[in-house]
C-alpha cells in the first residue's frame, strides 16, 4: 500500500487536468494561428480588397497561445513534482498559491478579451 495514496492520487489528476488544458489552449493557438487562411478566403470569395482586415494579430495571438500552453506544462510539471515531495513528507506545511496561480487566470482573460475584440473587428470589416 502507498502511504497518502489518495493525496498523490489526488494531485496525479490535477497535474494531468493542467495538461490537458495546455494541450486545449495549444490547439486553440494553432487553429488561431490559422485563421487567416480563413480570412484570406473568405476576402478571396467576396471578390474585394478589404484595408481593416489584419491576418498577422491572429498568427502573433496564436504562437502567444501555443508559447502559454507549453508554459503550462512547464509549470504544472513543477508544481506536481513538488507537491509529490510536499505529500511524501511527514512534516506540515502550509498550502499557499504561488505567483503563477494569481497571474494565469488574467492572462487568459486578457488573451480571451483581446481574441474577442480581434475577431470582432475582422468580422465587421468582412461585413
Amino acid at each position: 500500500m502507498i502511504p497518502r495514496f489518495t493525496d498523490h492520487a489526488a494531485n496525479e489528476r490535477t497535474y494531468l487536468a493542467w495538461v490537458r488544458t495546455a494541450i486545449t489552449v495549444m490547439a486553440f493557438g494553432f487553429l488561431l494561428e490559422r485563421f487567416d487562411i480563413f480570412l484570406a478566403y473568405a476576402v478571396r470569395s467576396t471578390g474585394k480588397t478589404i484595408p481593416g482586415l489584419h491576418v498577422r494579430a491572429s498568427e502573433w495571438l496564436g504562437l502567444m497561445l501555443l508559447l502559454f500552453g507549453a508554459l503550462m506544462v512547464l509549470f504544472a510539471t513543477i508544481r506536481f513534482t513538488k507537491n509529490r515531495k510536499l505529500i511524501a513528507a511527514d512534516e506540515m506545511c502550509s498550502y499557499g498559491g504561488t505567483w503563477l496561480d494569481h497571474v494565469m487566470g488574467p492572462v487568459l482573460i486578457a488573451m480571451a478579451v483581446f481574441l474577442l475584440v480581434y475577431v470582432a473587428r475582422q468580422i465587421i470589416a468582412l461585413g
